[in-house]
């Protein structure tokens, strides 16, 4: 019979035991700026103490502060956060704690145009000892998988999983490295019954393995509830109530209310919570529980199964195979920047080349409009007499290398910011590898877009064909490109999708108006608008294709029989008459290129900060949100 048993066990190989993490609050408060009114307080002074090898539940009304509490246990949160959070006894020390904890939170945003197996294998990659060979990863992947029950699933792309199937890949994804401390965030939400049970059953596996899982849910049902081996109850920012689910009937009998036959204990102590049986019964919860600090109510919990022994006789509990891979480190975060960037480019030209209907979408785009523009300014690139023509045929070609670019990322970019914030939160790799690896998958495809615009548009409107010229012209275009998309990245790296489609084409403007500002007035151009001029990068991007196309002693262009003059003719006085005859071009590659590190450095940047704000950033946070607060601003 104990063979049987054990034959039932589900082990997981190569991934080293962990000791058990045991999580004490004391006296923990959340404030937030409410404009005039001063602040409001979510979290009043609340204490508690979440166990090793139980599944614990936080639950309350709407607006009722779990999702709070689970957000600043979890590290998520500490502006506004005061109190005490122990880990293990000992004070916790966040960065350390994020390295053996992870948070799945409430949206399931997961790499898209990958299979299940892709994206776990990247996971494993990233987070698992380099020294694990291939088929290690393998095994320890498939083992995960058939524990979630996501076998059936495990070469189906992301994008078309049910909601069930992408919460338990969201729970698969973060076990990869056996972390002791989960945090989830309404992992039921979204879920049918079935799917609801299925998943609070696979997280009670979980924890009988020895992990601390903690997650805030609401209105589970009888069954859902009984499965829970902690509840811990909020509202109005104070403890309820904490301990096993199974003593809140007697709890409410000790301060005079009785759970009706066949009611739901869950529904009746959060409707309690939420006054509808009166007031004095919060204050009575509140009192008896000392906010927290009484656990009297908690269910004792069996040593054997808090540090997750492998004698465990319990059905389907998670066993951990003592293998070599003991010696390896077990949260996988020191890894090098060039090791995380390789497997992060990987997943980016796969996800990118998967997806072919975008890419050919975005070609076919740029061919186009190579076509539009060329029809439009059709055989003037040699006409003497439609120079002036042809200096718009350059101008249309900044503005298009300003939107192309630009568009797509301030739409894109801050939903995958979402998915950065929480891979990176729950250490998956570095920031800096991830940025990297980001622009050597964009900026060549780039690359590849403009040549395909170039190409057509450059020969239909019967430009030179001089290499040299071809070169120039090729080049300013796609330095443009190049800053074009580092503009948007570091609007979209601050703001939402909503702001950023709002700010960048407004800030857009006044760069297309300096870029031809002053054309034909010489020196006549005021100093504060030529000081502006040098702030503009698409100024140094027209005036490079200018110069490619006119520059260089180019001779003298035709005039048409049935022109009378052409007073444009001569590309030295045309260049002249627009007020560039200093300008060298390699000056404005040069200007170019340092635009396009600033910005690209200053998205950079602006990233980094919102995952991981310093001490200015942080104060300008918290004034930022009581502006917001104080004159009502919404995001």
């Amino acid at each position: 019979m104990e063979t049987e048993m054990l034959q039932k066990k589900q082990t997981l190989s190569h991934l080293p035991q962990r000791a058990p993490v045991n999580i004490e609050f004391q006296d923990l408060t959340y404030t937030v700026p409410q404009g005039r009114k001063g602040s409001k307080m979510i979290l009043r002074s609340v204490s508690g103490n979440f166990r090793s090898g139980q599944l614990t539940a936080i639950l309350g009304p709407s607006g009722a502060g779990k999702s709070t509490l689970l957000n600043i246990l979890a590290g998520y949160k500490t502006i506004g956060a005061a109190g005490l959070v122990l880990v293990n006894g000992q004070p916790r020390e966040i960065k350390q704690f994020r390295k053996i904890s992870r948070y799945i939170m409430q949206d399931n945003l997961l790499q898209p145009m990958l299979t299940v197996q892709e994206l776990m294998m990247v996971a494993a990659d990233l987070k698992l000892n380099r020294e694990l060979s291939k088929d290690d990863k393998l095994k320890a992947v498939s083992e995960i998988l058939e524990i979630l029950r996501l076998t059936p699933a495990e070469h189906t792309i992301t994008n078309r999983l049910s909601g069930g199937e992408k919460k338990r890949l969201s729970v698969a994804l973060e076990l990869i490295n056996n972390p002791p401390v989960i945090f989830l965030d309404e992992p039921t939400t979204g879920l049918d019954d079935l799917a609801s049970s299925q998943c609070i059953s696979l997280l009670k596996l979980l924890a009988e393995g020895g992990r601390t899982v903690i997650c805030s849910i609401h209105s589970p049902s009888a069954r859902l509830f009984s499965q829970f081996d902690n509840a811990y109850i909020v509202a109005g920012g104070q403890c309820m109530f904490q301990g096993y689910g199974q003593e809140i009937i007697p709890f409410l009998s000790g301060i005079g209310l009785t759970c009706p036959k066949h009611y739901n204990p869950a529904d009746f102590i959060i409707e309690v919570a939420s006054g509808e049986y009166g007031n004095e019964y919060l204050d009575k919860m509140s009192l008896v529980m000392d906010n927290g600090r009484n656990t009297s109510f908690c269910k004792p919990i069996d040593e054997e199964i808090q540090l997750g022994n492998e004698s465990s006789d319990q059905l389907g509990a998670i066993t951990y195979a003592r293998t070599s891979s003991d010696n390896f480190s077990p949260y996988n975060y020191d890894c090098s920047i060039w090791y995380q960037f390789k497997i992060l480019l990987r997943r980016f030209w796969i996800q990118t080349f998967r997806d072919s209907n975008h890419l050919i979408f975005k070609m076919v785009l740029y061919a186009v409009l190579g076509v539009i523009l060329g029809s439009f300014y059709l055989n003037m690139g040699q006409d003497g007499s439609k120079a002036v023509f042809n200096f718009g045929f350059c101008y249309t070609c900044v503005i298009a290398f300003l939107y192309l670019p630009l568009m797509p990322v301030l739409l894109h970019f801050p939903v995958e910011v979402q998915m950065i914030k929480r891979e990176h939160f729950n250490q998956w790799y570095g920031l800096t590898a991830y940025y990297l690896a980001m622009s050597f998958t964009t900026l060549p495809l780039h690359t590849v877009f403009t040549i395909c615009y170039i190409s057509i548009a450059y020969f239909m409107t019967d430009q030179p064909l001089e290499i040299q010229r071809m070169s120039m012209f090729l080049l300013i275009c796609i330095l443009t490109t190049f800053i074009s998309e580092s503009f948007g990245l570091m609007i979209a790296s601050v703001l939402n999708m909503v702001n950023s489609m709002f700010l960048g084409p407004c800030l857009s403007v006044p760069l297309m108006l300096l870029a031809v500002y002053g054309i034909g007035q010489a020196n006549d151009i005021p100093i504060l608008i030529r000081i502006a001029m040098y702030f503009s990068y698409l100024r140094y991007g027209m005036e490079g294709l200018i110069v490619a196309i006119y520059g260089n002693g180019r001779a003298i262009l035709s005039c048409p029989e049935e022109e009378v003059i052409c007073p444009l003719r001569d590309p030295k006085f045309l260049i002249s008459f627009m007020g560039m005859d200093n300008v060298i071009f390699w000056v404005n590659v040069i200007a170019l290129i340092v635009c396009f590190f600033v910005f690209r450095l200053a998205s950079f940047y602006f990233l980094r900060q919102r995952l991981q704000p310093n001490k200015t950033f942080t104060a300008l946070n918290v004034i930022g949100r009581i502006v917001k607060s104080h004159f009502g601003i919404t995001r």
